[in-house]
C-alpha cells in the first residue's frame, strides 16, 4: 500500500492548479461605476437619470461581450447580456422620446452604432 503523499504525486499538476482566468471580468468594479456614475450625471448625487443607466449597462455589455470572444459556450451569461441590450434599448427609447438632441449626443458619447 502506498501512502497519501505517493498517491497525490501521481495526479497531473494541470489537474491541482489554480484556474486560470482568462479575459476581462464579467462585471464592473466598484470604482468604475462610481467614475461612470460622475462622468454622466446631471448633478451630484444623480445615479438614475437614464444617461447613467445607459452608460453602466454599456461598460457592462462591453466585458460580456469580451467575456464571450473567451468563454464562447456560456449560455447562461449569453441569456443574460440579452436582457442587459434589451434593457439599455428601451432606456435609449425613452430618452429619444423624451429629447431627441439628449438622445444623439448620448449615444455618440458612448459609441453606441444607433
Amino acid at each position: 500500500m502506498r501512502s497519501s503523499q505517493t498517491l497525490l504525486d501521481d495526479i497531473p499538476a494541470w489537474l491541482t492548479a489554480e484556474p486560470n482566468l482568462k479575459g476581462p471580468p464579467m462585471s464592473i468594479t466598484a470604482e468604475r461605476k462610481q467614475a461612470l456614475i460622475k462622468d454622466y450625471a446631471h448633478a451630484a448625487g444623480d445615479t438614475g437619470s437614464p444617461e447613467v443607466q445607459i452608460a453602466i449597462l454599456t461598460e457592462r455589455i462591453a466585458n460580456l461581450t469580451e467575456h464571450f470572444k473567451v468563454h464562447t459556450k456560456d449560455n447562461h451569461s449569453r441569456r443574460g447580456l440579452l436582457k442587459l441590450v434589451s434593457q439599455r434599448r428601451q432606456l435609449l427609447d425613452y430618452v429619444k422620446r423624451r429629447d431627441e438632441p439628449r438622445y444623439k449626443s448620448l449615444i455618440e458619447r458612448l459609441g453606441i452604432r444607433r
